[in-house]
């Protein structure tokens, strides 16, 4: 089902839904999915009200949401103001959201399309760029969650010395991550990232994520993305397919594309598979073992 409706102040807010799930697309401003949840239930993501219902402002604003950049991150040029109206197109199964109007002229677009048969979304990212000269960039997709949860990113499978020898992925942190912070847990299986709106700083941390899927639990629903990476690609950020980041306000689960060096015209694109599921999950890794990895289209190891 597709309707037109209101959202924060956005009266042409778009509404895809099964009967069981939910999402709100913006058309004032994006493109962005404002709203995400199971139909009756909560926000999985995060929105800052004094932000909803705004168009036209000179400076780039979070709004919430989830949302698409291309990467790597670099102020002025990845905080290019998205705060007008973009097109939008419904074909019956998939909607298309597409910004024209972008400063960098590096045109953004997603494509949602919502299961008819079960909690599942697909998003189509896409990056065409509309300059007269090549663009390295990467596919870069950002979800804002909610406060109170907790991000969940599965490690490589353990293998004990000396029976593989080479390492199995980077782990990076920027010059802000305390690894010693509360909110992480540094599990043998997982490493989980809790949002605390108590906390007074921020954290990030990243990865190259080859068992394919990111998750984000909270109050009872799961939220799981699941992704590719290229081997032998080169990401961004040092290697990086998967970030997560948190601060006060929220926490982003982020996952990337490979770099990639766009002619004019060209295009590249990033697909997260979406998967939403009512899940009681404790802290452990064996909790995660039991409760959400079954959910999870995880990948064969790789060694």
């Amino acid at each position: 089902m597709m309707e037109i409706v209101e959202f924060g102040g956005w009266p042409n807010c778009i509404r895809l839904s099964n009967g069981e799930i939910e999402l709100v697309a913006t058309t004032e401003v994006g493109p962005r999915i404002i709203w995400l949840g199971f139909v009756g239930g909560q926000n999985l993501f995060k929105t800052y009200p004094e932000m909803l219902g705004r168009t036209g402002d000179a400076e780039w604003l979070i709004y919430g949401g989830h949302r698409l950049w291309a990467a790597p991150e670099a102020s002025p040029r990845t905080y290019a103001p998205d705060n007008r109206p973009i097109e939008h197109a419904w074909d019956g199964a998939s909607l298309t959201l597409r910004n024209l109007d972008e400063p960098n002229r590096i045109e953004k677009e997603m494509r949602l399309t919502v299961s008819p048969t079960a909690p599942r979304v697909e998003v189509r990212h896409r990056l065409t760029n509309r300059n007269p000269w090549p663009v390295e960039l990467a596919v870069w997709a950002l979800s804002v969650m909610a406060p109170g949860g907790r991000a969940v990113v599965p490690q490589e499978p353990f293998i004990p010395h000396p029976d593989v020898l080479t390492p199995s992925r980077p782990l990076v942190l920027w010059h802000y991550t305390d690894m010693s912070d509360p909110r992480w847990t540094w599990g043998r299986r997982y490493v989980q990232l809790r949002q605390n709106p108590a906390a007074t700083t921020k954290q990030k941390a990243g990865m190259l994520n080859r068992r394919g899927w990111a998750a984000y639990l909270l109050d009872g629903d799961a939220f799981i993305k699941g992704y590719g990476d290229e081997p032998g690609a080169d990401y961004v950020d040092l290697g990086c397919n998967t970030e997560m980041y948190t601060d006060p306000e929220m926490l982003e689960v982020e996952t990337l594309g490979p770099i990639t060096r766009l002619e004019p015209g060209a295009h590249a694109d990033h697909v997260e598979s979406w998967l939403l599921a009512k899940v009681d999950c404790g802290p452990g890794d064996s909790d995660i073992d039991e409760r959400l990895l079954p959910l999870v289209d995880e990948r064969a190891p790789a060694r």
